[in-house]
């Protein structure tokens, strides 16, 4: 309608003009048989009718047949007048436009004539400017291009040189820092802006950065130095918004009626905030949040995580895929304050394949605005200008307020303020949880940080500390106290966890549909080949299903840790009993700990490796087979790296659906998971089914018996905690 109506807008001008239009004629075909001599009757629209047209011109040009008759009835004009209208005035916007493009046209084209003609007066004039002589002749020209040449190799092998010695110190390529630079500079120039003056670092922190964390699946593009500028005043107008929204807490934010959490209000914001960042697209869903938490970590080492990818996308495992970035731009603003500005591309997801993953594009500029506090802050930006915006997910200044405390502590205040275009669907199981912004809030972000700060703490426990676990009757096991052996297993524990994580995206899954129940969403399947070092080389097909239990996520939870009734579930005891013999305490619950577990079913040299955690939203219980020998590198200090490990494991969560009369627990009550009417609980697990050697198709039934133990296993599960007959 509009294309047709801007394209064929020349003929209609002369018989629609803007502001009036020409009455009906009793007899249409009679009235065209009169020819050309017949004078047409028009009817001047009113000053109101005009105004009023104007006014939704503005915003709506391309009105559908909805709003025209809406406008119809309210001006009392015919829809045929308002579509007329409407075709007219894009007609006329766009000769306006051409005719002003034109005029700028012409007189750049001028200027441009007026330049080449003095360029070519100033050409037959021209001398040497060093003996004020004639021109050069042709054989004169010729030899200093030929020394000319021979300079620029000779330059060419010195940059050479001076790029490598670079490169070591920088760890990047010098011909990438070259392309991040705004403008041309001299070698020298170049040589000082690229390495850093100052470079803030999080002491005696050692978070392992994995392929599978931090692979990049889309390249960033670089941002041209002509955008650099833009780059800049987005963010800085997003972190002024990220300020005043944390600090307006009564104004901005209400508590919601459904489970108590802080949501922003939407027409509070819309009034004093403009509307530059918003998402194009239509049935976008909003989602706002925000919480607060005291972390056990100094600001400084909080901001350099949130500046390096890598550690980022390790410290949020539970919550970012895949994440890459390319850094924009890095200047001194005051004494010691920093400015860092990056481009950033991540993968979310919720630890269960039921939901899709989000990408999401975004500028991150981290400043320090005073002396001890940090804000850092996130916003969407289009960074591939030609092509179609691939993005379901746009991130409004979002982030956090990092704010010094006693006794190396950090409150951290994290808003979170995004646009979702739901183009695929949740599952029905997980979708109170998504829509009530649970699965990818600020309380997840924030308790997220708060877990793995706490975690990383006792990392850096003194010896005698560790025996307050047994004192405190916490566990009757033996407590491993060498500081390097405690480090070396929690390490290789964290790589099992973060492993387990990553595999329940499963990109490119198989469905079993038929297995589905009324609670349950059947089973997923996906096979990938692995050749990442720290895991077994070969196909390995991962299987995981969710289902929902009529339980608190405290039962399930205590249900798995509990050794006594492993042998109920677990396909790997046989039916013969376990026993603890070695502890970990990662956090002030008893319930976050590492374990090391021996079956009387195996031989000695077989044992488990089990990472249990809880945090107020979600609940998590991994494990894997490992031998002796590499839990003995562990404990001596060795590297555990090569240690190959292939976890399986369960996730348990609220379903996201509040009880009525009762409201969730804050995040300094880790012992209290939010009340809620059930529990989700994801099984999945990994089978390696060949090595490199053995066939490349896949086995068939090998994808059989993995969905059959996984099956096999949720009914043990229901079994066990009473819940087998479906609600």
């Amino acid at each position: 309608m509009a294309d047709s109506g801007g394209s064929g807008g020349s003929g209609e001008e002369h018989e629609h003009r803007l502001g009036s239009h020409p009455s009906p004629s009793p007899n249409p075909s009679s009235s065209s048989r009169k020819g050309k001599g017949k004078t047409k009757t028009y009817h001047r629209h009113t000053p109101h009718q005009t105004q009023r047209l104007e006014a939704f011109f503005k915003d709506f040009p391309h009105p559908d047949e909805n709003q025209r008759r809406q406008l119809s009835r309210e001006l009392g004009l015919d829809p045929q007048q308002i579509k007329f209208w409407f075709q007219n005035k894009r007609t006329q916007r766009k000769t306006q436009n051409e005719r002003s493009d034109n005029t700028a046209l012409r007189a750049e084209n001028e200027r441009i004539h007026c330049e080449n003609l003095a360029i070519m007066e100033a050409l037959k004039s021209v001398i040497c400017p060093a003996c004020g002589g004639p021109p050069l002749g042709e054989e004169e020209r010729q030899c200093n291009l030929e020394k000319l040449k021979m300079e620029n190799v000779q330059l060419k092998e010195e940059h050479a040189k001076a790029s490598n010695i670079l490169a070591k110190y920088i760890g990047k390529p010098f011909s990438h820092i070259e392309s991040l630079l705004p403008g041309p500079r001299s070698s020298a120039e170049v040589s000082t802006a690229s390495v850093p003056s100052h470079r803030v670092s999080v002491r005696n922190v050692d978070f392992q950065v994995s392929p599978i964390n931090t692979a990049s699946s889309s390249p960033l593009k670089v941002i041209p130095g002509t955008e650099m500028a833009n780059t800049v005043e987005i963010t800085a107008h997003a972190m002024d918004e990220l300020i005043k929204v944390v600090r307006m807490k009564d104004q901005l934010w209400i508590e919601s009626p459904l489970d108590g959490r802080y949501i922003l209000h939407h027409d509070t914001y819309e009034q004093m905030f403009s509307r530059n960042y918003r998402f194009r697209g239509f049935g976008a869903r909003l989602e706002t949040s925000k919480e607060s938490v005291l972390v056990t970590m100094e600001p400084s080492s909080l901001v350099s995580i949130f500046l390096d990818v890598s550690k980022w996308a390790d410290m949020f495992h539970t919550i970012v895929t895949k994440a890459s970035s390319i850094p924009v731009l890095e200047e001194e603003t005051q004494v010691n304050h920093r400015t860092h500005l990056q481009l950033i591309h991540a993968q979310m997801h919720v630890l269960s394949p039921l939901v899709p993953a989000r990408d999401v594009y975004f500028l991150r500029r981290c400043q320090q605005i005073e002396l001890g506090k940090w804000v850092i802050v996130d916003v969407s930006y289009n960074h591939m200008k030609d092509d179609a915006s691939p993005y379901n997910t746009w991130r409004l200044p979002s982030g956090c307020v990092i704010q010094a405390m006693r006794d190396g502590c950090s409150k951290v205040t994290w808003v979170e303020h995004v646009e979702v275009e739901d183009k695929n669907q949740a599952h029905k199981l997980f979708r109170d949880l998504v829509c009530g912004s649970l699965t990818y809030g600020a309380e997840r972000w924030a308790i997220t940080l708060q877990r793995m700060c706490e975690r990383f703490a006792y990392t850096m426990l003194d010896d005698a500390l560790t025996h307050d676990a047994v004192e405190a009757g916490i566990t009757s096991s033996p407590v491993i106290v060498v500081p390097e052996g405690r480090r070396n297993v929690m390490k290789l524990a964290h790589r099992m966890v973060k492993n387990f994580c990553a595999s329940l995206s499963m990109s490119g899954k198989l469905d079993f549909p038929h297995l589905s129940e009324v609670n349950n969403s059947g089973v997923r399947v996906c096979v990938r080949k692995s050749e990442e070092p720290g895991q077994p080389s070969g196909t390995i097909v991962s299987a995981a299903t969710t289902l929902w239990l009529p339980l608190v996520p405290q039962v399930v939870f205590n249900y798995f840790r509990d050794e006594n009734t492993r042998v109920q579930w677990d396909v790997l005891c046989n039916g013969n009993s376990v026993q603890e013999i070695a502890r970990i305490q990662s956090g002030t619950h008893r319930g976050n700990a590492i374990s090391i577990i021996q079956s009387s079913l195996h031989a000695e040299n077989l044992l488990l490796l089990q990472e249990s955690s809880i945090d107020p939203l979600t609940c998590m219980v991994v494990y894997a087979p490992i031998d002796s020998t590499a839990i003995a590198i562990a404990l001596s200090g060795g590297d555990t790296s090569t240690v190959q490990i292939l976890p399986s494991g369960f996730t348990i969560s609220s379903d996201g659906r509040p009880n009525p009369g009762s409201r969730p627990s804050t995040s300094t009550s880790p012992s209290k998971p939010a009340a809620a009417a059930g529990t989700l609980l994801t099984v999945a697990f990994q089978i390696l089914v060949s090595t490199p050697s053995g066939l490349e198709q896949l086995n068939v039934e090998s994808v059989a018996t993995v969905n059959t133990l996984i099956s096999a296993t949720v009914q043990k599960i229901k079994a066990a905690l009473n819940c087998s007959a479906p609600e």
